[in-house]
Formats: structure tokens, sequence, C-alpha cells
């Protein structure tokens, strides 16, 4: 495998939505006493994120993102290291990264890093390798740019604690988030015949109602699914914002918890991410919401200028039916109208020629008796709570995938 010539692919993704706190967490920790001023964002405090690359390397690289930051991000003590559970990393696995200063408004990659301990052993799955981003912000942050929900378990130290990346002691980060701080993409070093599969949309790609630290979102049952068909040379990334919409709304002055609408986030959580060959496009209920209420022609022709955008940098695009939201409980959601402007929109979906592919998810999970989500998938998976008739639990996901796993023809 390591023959043929190398080059960057994203294997790790997790979309950045706006300035914390605004956004949509799942099972959060209280983090007053972490971050008490989110205007300061992280004060002289050091930082652990652990994560799971799509596909295994021992060369990569990270992005961080400051878009929604209003001052520089000064970062330090950056290491990379391997995960050894909870908030403790591998002893003697960390590699020194160069420090960091990332203006306001922009992203910025660190160097590329080699890690030798990944050379070491046999090849396992990628779900069973997780690697740890640590640092130290110099000084106060400004409003941290972050993903809400990123269904895995960050690390934080108090304000004003610096830790060495290389302590063991998990004493030191008695602070965790179910978010995301400043990390938004990772790239690998990989073979040519590498690419990434990346799904973009909303809280049905995102995750809600999957199970927290159980890596079982569509995007992670499906990156199995291609493991075990031998396909290991395919990441499948996950670019789902809780709460998104294709057209709207957002503006600065009033931020969305759904972050940047589609278009406008296209170009930094799709077209500037390495080695994308396939997108996978769920999305639109939101647009349907009474948050949203749009109609259906025009989110269909946000949809068309889109994939023509994504086409033309050489992706192949695979649209989505939507599933049903039909009685929905969740705040905005369940309205008759949204039902008909979704099942039109459905119809677009399925006879349209503007995408390469399309795969039906409706069919999957929506029960033709009811109208409503299919009941065996419809509870949430992370507290065990009844079901809002939107959000597909573990097992819904799983579902997707395998429907989603035929149209790929592995």
């Amino acid at each position: 495998m390591n023959s043929t010539p190398a080059h960057w692919v994203t294997v790790w993704t997790a979309s950045a939505q706006g300035a914390y706190p605004v956004g949509s967490a799942v099972a959060q920790p209280d983090l007053s006493m972490a971050i008490p001023q989110p205007e300061k964002g992280l004060v002289n405090q050091s930082f652990r994120i652990p994560l799971k690359p799509a596909l295994p390397a021992s060369k990569f690289r990270f992005r961080i993102n400051n878009v929604f930051g209003n001052q520089v991000l000064s970062l330090k003590d950056l290491k990379l290291s391997m995960h050894l559970g909870g908030g403790a990393l591998v002893p003697g696995s960390s590699v020194v990264m160069a420090d960091m200063a990332i203006e306001a408004g922009t992203t910025a990659w660190t160097q590329g890093i080699e890690l030798p301990a990944l050379n070491q052993g046999t090849s396992i799955p990628s779900t069973e390798r997780a690697l740890v981003l640590s640092g130290w912000v110099e000084g106060e942050s400004g409003p941290i740019t972050w993903h809400a929900k990123a269904m895995a378990t960050s690390y934080l130290s108090p304000p004003h604690t610096r830790v060495d990346a290389d302590d063991f002691s998990e004493l030191k980060f008695p602070f965790s988030t179910t978010s995301l701080f400043f990390l938004d993409a990772v790239d690998a070093d990989l073979p040519d015949n590498c690419h990434a599969i990346l799904a973009f949309g909303d809280s049905l790609t995102d995750g809600t109602f999957t199970t927290l630290n159980g890596f079982d979102r569509w995007t992670d049952v499906l990156q199995r699914l291609l493991f075990l068909h031998g396909r290991s040379n395919w990441a499948v990334l996950n670019a789902g914002i809780g709460g998104n919409q294709i057209l709207g709304p957002h503006s600065t002055e009033t931020p969305w918890r759904g972050g940047q609408a589609a278009l406008q986030r296209l170009d930094r959580d799709v077209l500037s991410l390495s080695g994308i060959k396939t997108v996978i496009w769920l999305e639109g209920i939101n647009d349907f919401s009474e948050n949203g209420n749009a109609e259906v022609n025009a989110v269909q022709w946000g949809v068309i200028q889109t994939v023509k955008r994504m086409q033309a940098a050489g992706i192949r695009v695979i649209g989505a039916t939507l599933p049903s939201a039909f009685k929905s409980t969740r705040q905005g959601h369940g309205s008759l109208l949204q039902d008909q402007k979704r099942k039109a929109f459905n119809e677009f979906v399925l006879n349209t020629s503007v995408f390469d592919d399309v795969v039906d998810l409706d069919k999957a999970l929506t029960d033709p008796q009811t109208g409503c989500l299919s009941s065996l998938y419809n509870f949430d998976s992370t507290v065990g709570e009844p079901g809002d008739d939107i959000h597909p639990n573990r097992a819904g996901h799983a579902a997707m995938a395998h429907s989603i796993l035929k149209v790929l023809s592995p």
C-alpha cells in the first residue's frame, strides 16, 4: 500500500457552526466553571481533543478554525499523541508541533506531523485507533469557533492552568465537553488510491439521538461497512450541523444555532477539503420548518446551484430523500404543511437529473402506515428518552448506512 504515491486526504471533520455557546449540543456538561465568560473563551487553558481518523496513517495535519473569532487565537504546547482513554495519553507517544497564531476570521493548517507510534504493530480498523490533539490557549481565545454536537468527549483544564502534553494525570483536566473547539478538519498522507466521501447536511447527519461516544452515526456505520467490504481506501466524513438549512437563516448580527446555510459554508466545509470525490447530501427538513418556512421551489433552486458547484469541482453528488418529521414534538416541526413540502421536495430529488445518484432514505425510515418516523427508530440512544418523531436513533442511522451502501456499490 505504501508503494504508491501519497497525497493529503481529509480523514476527519467537525464543521464549524458559530461561536460558543450558540448551537445544539448533546448531553453537554455544565461548562460555567470552564468557560465562565464566553466572550473571553478559553483563558490560559489547556485542551485535549481525542479523535478517530477514518483511515489509518502515520502522518497528519490539522486545520484550526478561528472563523467566528474576533481576535488572534494563540496556541502553544501543540502535540499529537496516541489516546489511551478518557483524558489520558499513551506515555511516550507525543510529537511536538509548532506554535500557531490564527487571525480572526481565518483558518490555518498545521505542518504535517509524523507519529512514529503508528508505524509499529499491525494495521487495525480505524474505529480502534484514536489520536489526541493537545494544546494550550495563551491569553484569551475570544469567542470560540466550535461544533456543538460532536457526539464525542473532549477535555479542558481550568482557566489559567497550563498542563504539559506529556502529563499523564487526568486530574489536570476536570472539565469535559461533548463539543469540538477550534479544530474542524484533519488530513492524512495516504496513497493516491485513497479518497473521501463527505456527508453534507443537518442533525440527521450530525447524529442527534445516536449514542454519545458510541460512534454509531450513519457515517460511522458506513465507514465500517466499507471496511468489511474491503474498501479500506474510502474515508467517510461527517459535515452535518444540527439545525442547518440549505438557504438560511443566518446573519452575523443574529447567529442561527444551525450555523451558516449550506450555500454559505460550501467552500469551507466541502470544496476546501482534501481528496473529496463523493458528497452525500441529506438536507432540507429544517428549511420547511417554522424557523425556515421556505418554499419548495426556492430550496430546489438552492440545491441545483450548490450541486453544480460541487460537480464543477469533479465531485460526484448523491442526493437523499427526507425522512418524515410529521407529528414531530420538536419545536418548529411536525406540521402538515412541512410534510407536504417534504413530499414535494422528495419528488424533486427522485426525479431530477441534477444529482449523479439518489438514495431513498424516506423509504428506509418512514413508516408507510402512519407517515411518521418508524417507531423502531424513534427514541434517544444516549439518554434513553422517548423520540421526537424526527431524529432517528442508532438503529435508524444503521438503516440509513445500509441504504447508502447500496448506492455506493462497493
